[in-house]
C-alpha cells in the first residue's frame, strides 16, 4: 500500500513524500517534487518488490547525498588535483539544492529536473549554462555515486545511469591557413616578449595544451630522443610528445640561454611562475589580422595538419591526450580534399567509357 504526502519546504516549495508499506518488505520512501513523479515511482517500485528485482542497501536510507558529497571532497578529490577546484564548486551546488536527501531517495526522476534546472539556470557572471558545463555537473556527481558504489558500499545503483545529458555542440575546429599561419608566426617573433615565438612553434609542433607549455619543466625535455615527457597532463596519464624540426631547433637555443636558478622552460618574472603571456599573445593576433582565434586553436592546427599528412588517428589521438578517437575525428573533414585527391588519382588508371 502507498501513502503520498504533500509537504511545504522552509523555501515555500511542495514536495511530495511516498511511503510504500508492503507485507513482508522493508518500507520505501522517496521524496519528488512533482506528485505525477511520486505515482509513477509508486508503480514501478511496488512491482519491483513484488518480482524481487527492488533492493536498497542500508547505507542509503541513513546517509545522505551531502554526507556523500563531503567525503568525496575530503577523501577523493585531493586524489584529482589538476580539476579539484571546479569540480568541488559543482558538488557544493549538488549539496546545497540535494544534500538533504538520503540516498534511497536520489531518484533519476530527481537528478533529471536539477539536470534541466542547470540548463536554465545562470552562472556567476550572469551567463546562461551551456550544455557541456551542464555535462561537467552530471559528470561529476556521478562519480561520487560511482565511489560509494564501488568502494564504499553505501548503494547499490548510480541514478546518473538513467539520466540522459543534455546534447552538446559540436566542438570547435579552427585552424590557420598558410598565410594567417606566416603572419603569425611573423607577429610572434616580432613580438617584444622573446619567449612568445618558442612557445606559439612548441604549440603548433607539438600540440600540447597552453598549461602543460606554460607549466613544461627542463627536465622534461629530451633532446637526444627528440621527445617531451609529459607528467602533468589534464587526464593524468603520463604522455610524450615528439620535439622535432623547427621546434627542436628553438626549444634548444632557449636551452643555451636557461636560467639556472629555475627547472621553468618559460619563467616569467618571478622565476618559480610560468610567464604570463596574454598580452602578447592578444597584440601578436591583431597585428597579424587574424580573426576568432584563441590560442588553444593551436592544438587544433598541430591535429590539423597530421591528419592531412596521413598521421593514423590512432597516433594523433595518442600524441594529443585524447582517450578516444572521438576528439579527433571532428578534424576529419579538414582533410578532405587530400582524401579526394588520392582517390581522383587510384580511379584514374581505370577507364570506365564504353564503345
Amino acid at each position: 500500500m502507498a501513502h503520498i504526502e504533500e509537504r511545504d519546504t522552509e523555501d515555500g516549495k511542495t514536495k511530495y513524500r511516498v511511503q510504500i508499506r508492503l507485507k513482508g518488505y522493508p518500507q520505501q520512501t522517496a521524496t519528488f517534487d512533482r506528485k505525477t513523479d511520486a505515482k509513477r515511482w509508486v508503480l514501478k517500485t511496488e512491482a519491483a518488490i513484488k518480482e524481487g528485482r527492488f533492493f536498497k542497501s542500508p547505507g542509503a536510507k541513513k546517509r545522505t547525498l551531502g554526507d556523500l558529497i563531503d567525503r568525496y571532497i575530503k577523501e577523493i578529490l585531493p586524489r584529482k588535483p589538476k580539476n579539484a577546484h571546479n569540480v568541488a564548486s559543482q558538488l557544493k551546488w549538488w549539496k546545497q539544492t540535494l544534500g538533504h536527501y538520503v540516498l534511497a531517495d536520489v531518484t533519476p526522476a530527481i537528478i533529471g529536473g536539477m539536470r534541466d534546472r542547470l540548463l536554465k539556470g545562470k552562472t556567476p557572471k550572469g551567463n546562461i549554462r551551456s550544455p557541456s558545463t551542464v555535462v561537467r555537473y552530471l559528470s561529476a556527481i556521478s562519480h561520487t555515486f560511482t565511489v560509494a558504489i564501488k568502494e564504499w558500499g553505501w548503494l547499490e545503483e548510480n541514478p546518473l545511469l538513467k539520466v540522459s545529458k543534455p546534447q552538446q555542440p559540436r566542438g570547435r575546429v579552427r585552424f590557420l591557413d598558410d598565410a594567417e599561419r606566416v603572419r603569425l608566426l611573423e607577429a610572434c617573433k616580432a613580438s617584444s616578449n622573446p619567449l612568445l615565438y618558442p612557445v606559439v612553434i612548441l604549440a603548433l609542433a607539438t600540440g600540447m595544451r597552453q598549461a602543460e607549455i606554460m607549466n613544461l619543466r627542463w627536465s622534461e625535455v629530451d633532446f637526444e630522443r627528440n621527445k617531451i615527457t609529459l607528467y602533468e597532463t589534464k587526464n593524468g596519464e603520463i604522455r610524450v610528445a615528439p620535439l622535432t624540426g623547427h621546434a627542436h631547433s628553438v626549444l634548444k637555443a632557449l636551452y643555451e640561454k636557461r636560467s639556472s636558478e629555475t627547472e621553468l622552460v618559460f619563467p616569467g618574472s618571478k622565476l618559480n611562475k610560468p610567464i604570463d603571456l596574454r598580452f602578447p599573445w592578444e597584440q601578436a593576433i591583431k597585428k597579424a589580422q587574424i580573426k576568432d582565434f584563441r590560442f588553444h586553436d593551436l592544438r587544433h592546427c598541430c591535429a590539423s595538419y597530421l591528419l592531412m599528412n596521413k598521421v593514423p588517428l590512432p597516433v594523433i589521438a595518442e600524441i594529443l591526450g585524447h582517450k578516444t578517437y572521438q576528439m579527433v575525428k571532428r578534424y576529419a573533414h579538414l582533410s578532405e580534399d587530400h582524401k579526394w585527391q588520392a582517390v581522383a588519382s587510384a580511379l584514374s588508371v581505370f577507364d570506365f567509357r564504353v564503345n
